[in-house]
């Protein structure tokens, strides 16, 4: 799957996304990277504005849910099951979505939801490089999972436009009888304009569209945050109420909403700085989580490595150590530690296309259990930073302080407020290290023609700020040549410097 700059060149059309909302710096936080390191109070409270105005815009979108809710009850009353679909953070909000409702379904249902994302399992730690750009590879796994003519997908993508979750959508209409669902936030005006692919999507009668778009993100393109996060929140409640009135998805929206206006995000400071001390000592972090809290963890600390190039967690058979590591607290075997983290047996791709990077003995070399502490503490020096979910508390402990943060809410809630606390602090915690600028992620790693474009255009909009016009074909060769020196670093800073930009 390597591609050269001239194969990007060929299809640059397609993945030129720069006018998309969900890619467009937020107004609130053009100063959040230097808030970060001065004025880490503010941050917080620009990162909280920015979330509250995305629920308030999803608020208006409750409604456009009744169609889904009646057919997800349909198809599960009915004995048939539900896939849920995404690609990177959306494929990691599905497999916990589908988490979410093991735990809450330990009865005739536990196995009504099956969620796959782009690369399989192994993909919720390290993403499989350029696999979200294949349609093909899409429809392979939603066959590869029996999905048949009485089951139902839900297809999420936070921009609209992912060329291996509109794979899977299409080849459920060519298996189901029952339309599948699609899911993302940007105006269809402006995805009709800019990508044939989704165009073929939202001009499908076949399909149902659900279109939550609330605006840009915190960090401009980073749909990690808030995009999957109403997305998850969507779909989360419609799977939590499948059988009881539809209602009662707008009081459960109700109580979370109210549940986030109180929590009390200014309590991460002490956290932020504690953290960011540690980095800069060249030690290192264990987020010791319980069961509950694991998959949600994980996911914020994966997560990181595209959005900040950081080293991604590293294997058993790897010196480089990632900053930060998941433990999962009271597992002591590494295969059930990973079925404690999704709630089953991990689903993996036993594939000659990508042999040996998405199978099952490649999810075998990360250990989640406890063993992976004394490993851990062979490489360098660890700190605990301890996360649980409990009855109406999500407890953070760190550094001889402890945080409870209070909660009302449900499950589902629980975990998308735990969600929103881990987005805060990590992207904070990369603030302060100055893992981007103003909002705009001069770190990121261009991992697939998506992530491409992005870096492309952030060099562009940077080196425009300076006066200097560049052209994208020229800066585009500059990035493939950046990039084959390695993955690690401001690619984006990288190429300006060479452009005499910075």
């Amino acid at each position: 799957m390597e591609n050269s700059f001239k194969d990007f060149i060929k299809v640059k059309k397609h993945f030129q996304l720069g006018e998309l909302v969900t890619e467009t710096p937020h107004p609130l936080t053009e100063n959040l990277s230097q808030n970060s390191k001065k004025n880490l109070k503010l941050a917080i409270k620009q990162f909280k504005s920015v979330d509250e105005l995305a629920l308030e815009e999803f608020k208006l979108y409750l409604g456009t849910l009744q169609e889904l809710h009646k057919n997800v009850r349909e198809t599960i009353l009915s004995g048939h099951k539900v896939f849920l679909c995404g690609c990177g953070a959306t494929g990691r909000l599905s497999l916990a979505l589908e988490f979410i409702w093991r735990q809450e379904n330990k009865n005739e249902f536990k196995d009504s939801i099956c969620s796959f994302m782009a690369g399989g399992d192994v993909a919720l730690i390290k993403s499989i490089e350029k696999f979200e750009d294949y349609p093909e590879y899409g429809a392979k796994q939603l066959e590869e999972l029996n999905f048949s003519e009485n089951d139902l997908l839900i297809s999420i993508t936070e921009g609209g436009e992912t060329p291996f979750v509109i794979g899977a959508t299409q080849k459920a209409l060519e298996i189901s009888k029952k339309s599948p669902y699609f899911v993302y936030c940007n105006p269809d005006n402006i995805l009709k304009k800019l990508v044939l692919r989704s165009r073929e999507i939202l001009e499908n009668n076949r399909i149902k569209k659900i279109n939550l778009t609330i605006g840009p993100m915190a960090i401009s393109g980073s749909t990690r945050l808030q995009a999957s996060t109403v997305q998850m929140l969507g779909v989360g409640l419609v799977l939590k109420n499948f059988n009881s009135d539809f209602q009662d998805i707008y009081e459960d929206f109700e109580l979370f909403k109210e549940d986030f206006k109180n929590l009390k995000t200014d309590e991460l400071d002490y956290f932020i700085k504690k953290e960011v001390q540690v980095y800069n000592k060249n030690e290192f972090i264990i987020y010791n989580s319980c069961k509950k809290s694991s998959i949600s963890v994980l996911t914020d600390t994966t997560e990181r490595s595209p959005t900040f190039s950081l080293i991604p967690f590293e294997s058993s058979h790897e010196n480089l150590m990632s900053l930060s590591y998941l433990v999962i607290k009271g597992e002591n075997e590494k295969l059930n530690s990973w079925k404690t983290l999704l709630g089953r047996n991990p689903r993996t791709l036993e594939w000659s296309e990508v042999s040996g990077i998405a199978c099952l003995n490649k999810a075998m070399e990360y250990d989640f259990s406890e063993n992976s502490i004394q490993r851990r503490v062979e490489m360098g020096k660890q700190h605990i930073f301890d996360v649980s979910v409990e009855d109406e508390c999500i407890k953070f402990a760190f550094h001889g302080k402890q945080v409870d943060f209070k909660t009302n809410s449900h499950f589902l809630g629980q975990q998308l407020l735990l969600k929103i606390l881990l987005n805060t602090h990590s992207s904070l915690v990369m603030g302060r290290l100055g893992r981007y600028e103003s909002n705009v992620m001069t770190w990121v790693r261009p991992s697939n023609y998506k992530l491409i474009d992005r870096s492309i255009r952030y060099i562009l909009t940077l080196a425009s700020q300076s006066g200097i016009e560049l052209d994208y074909d020229q800066v585009c060769e500059i990035l493939y040549s950046e990039m084959s020196k390695g993955p690690e670093g401001p690619i984006v800073m990288k190429c300006l410097k060479r452009l005499n930009c910075a």
